[in-house]
């Protein structure tokens, strides 16, 4: 009898490793076989232009311990090919490093001490759409963009333009170049010549360094404000 997973698509997976014994690690997480109601997922290795022009490719597992793997690199998917989901591979304990990844794009972090069935479950449950992570990180993800929607305290602070905030808005909602530029009515290149302008003003050289720096001028001047109305609180109270 024919097996359900047998009749679904395959699911190429690109993997972006440069250690030979740590891309052969990678790719045995593969040679197990797909449960019935999952895909065949597909290894393919190769470096991230190889990948990124392949259109089989709808997933990357990025091993950060490689030359080839960084938060730059997740930019470079997100600016590239939006709708690649990212598997990453990291070091542990780096709760900064992880949610910088997440809000950079990837769909899953785990340690470098996870074993080939961990990492296998964590493909899983990304193809089916959904996120990996250490539930206290992704509260602490949702806590940070809960936050940031008052662009005008950091705009304030930064002398941004108003279209600068939109396009600020929207790199803080996760949107690619192309999508800012549809929402917007503007073309790619106008859209990428802002970026370069807020990245000037930030002192950031790429989106996730720009959406950090954003997310730490919210939360301070959100802290700042917070303060000052618990003074003023204070004060009235002193009366």
């Amino acid at each position: 009898m024919t097996s359900y997973a047998s009749n679904l698509q395959p699911i190429g997976i690109g993997v972006l490793a440069d250690e030979p014994v740590r891309v052969a690690g990678l790719a045995s997480i593969f040679d197990q076989p797909a449960q019935e109601d999952q895909p065949q997922l597909v290894p393919v290795i190769g470096t991230l232009p190889e990948l990124l022009v392949s259109t089989s490719i709808e997933y990357i597992v990025i091993d950060f311990y490689s030359s080839l793997g960084s938060l730059e690199t997740l930019e470079t998917i997100r600016r590239d090919r939006p709708e690649i989901r990212s598997i990453v591979i990291g070091p542990e304990g780096d709760d900064e490093l992880v949610l910088n990844s997440i809000i950079g794009g990837a769909r899953a972090y785990l340690g470098q001490s996870a074993d080939p069935e961990v990492v296998r479950n964590a493909i899983d449950v990304v193809t089916s759409g959904s996120i990996w992570a250490p539930r206290r990180l992704l509260c602490r993800v949702i806590d940070r963009l809960l936050k940031v929607p008052n662009v005008a305290q950091i705009a304030s602070g930064l002398q941004l333009t108003q279209r600068e905030q939109q396009v600020l808005e929207l790199i803080l909602g996760a949107h690619s170049t192309r999508e800012i530029a549809s929402r917007l009515g503007i073309e790619q290149r106008t859209v990428k010549s802002y970026v370069g302008r807020l990245m000037r003003k930030t002192g950031a050289d790429n989106r996730i360094k720009l959406s950090m720096s954003a997310l730490r001028r919210s939360l301070l001047a959100n802290d700042v404000g917070q303060r000052g109305a618990a003074a003023g609180s204070r004060e009235s109270g002193a009366d």
